[in-house]
């Protein structure tokens, strides 16, 4: 398994734990939906935006 392989499987698993938060947090429905939509259709992007700005508690 090369590199790319392995960086393509760690943004899969952000992913992953980036929805699940999501879908655990207190926002409303619709908000929701558009972070996990962010989190989906740009997979690394998303989750660097959503860990800043996202709902829920901020990481500083």
């Amino acid at each position: 398994m090369s590199m790319t392989g392995i960086g393509g499987i760690l943004v899969f698993i952000a992913d992953i734990y980036a929805i699940i938060q999501i879908l655990k947090s207190s926002a409303k429905g619709a908000e929701k939906l558009v972070w996990a939509l962010v989190v989906f259709l740009l997979p690394l992007l998303g989750v660097i935006i959503w860990y800043f700005a996202g709902p829920g508690k901020k990481p500083f």
